[in-house]
C-alpha cells in the first residue's frame, strides 16, 4: 500500500491513480480530518464479492470441503450445469 498525504495526493493524482488501477496497488491518504483509502475497481469488485460470499451459510466449509476434493472426483467443465 502507498501511504501519502492529501497534498502530495492532489499533486499526482493522475499518476497515482494509474498505479492503482495498473498495479492493483491501494492508495492511503492522510488528512487532518481522517483517513481514506482508494482501490482500483478489481480490488473493489473483489472485496465486496469476498464479502458476499462470506455471509452465505455455510460457503466457507463447502469451500474448503471443495478444495480438499480430489480432481478425479471432480465433474468435468462441461458437465457442470449452471
Amino acid at each position: 500500500m502507498f501511504h501519502t498525504n492529501i497534498t502530495n495526493f492532489r499533486k499526482n493524482i493522475f499518476s497515482l491513480l494509474e498505479q492503482t488501477i495498473r498495479y492493483n496497488e491501494p492508495v492511503h491518504i492522510l488528512t487532518k480530518d481522517g483517513n481514506a483509502v482508494v482501490l482500483s475497481e478489481e480490488d473493489y469488485n473483489g472485496l465486496m464479492e469476498t464479502l458476499y460470499l462470506s455471509s452465505v451459510p455455510d460457503m466457507k466449509e463447502k469451500t474448503i470441503e471443495g478444495l480438499h476434493t480430489p480432481l478425479d472426483e471432480c465433474l468435468p467443465e462441461n458437465e457442470v450445469q449452471w
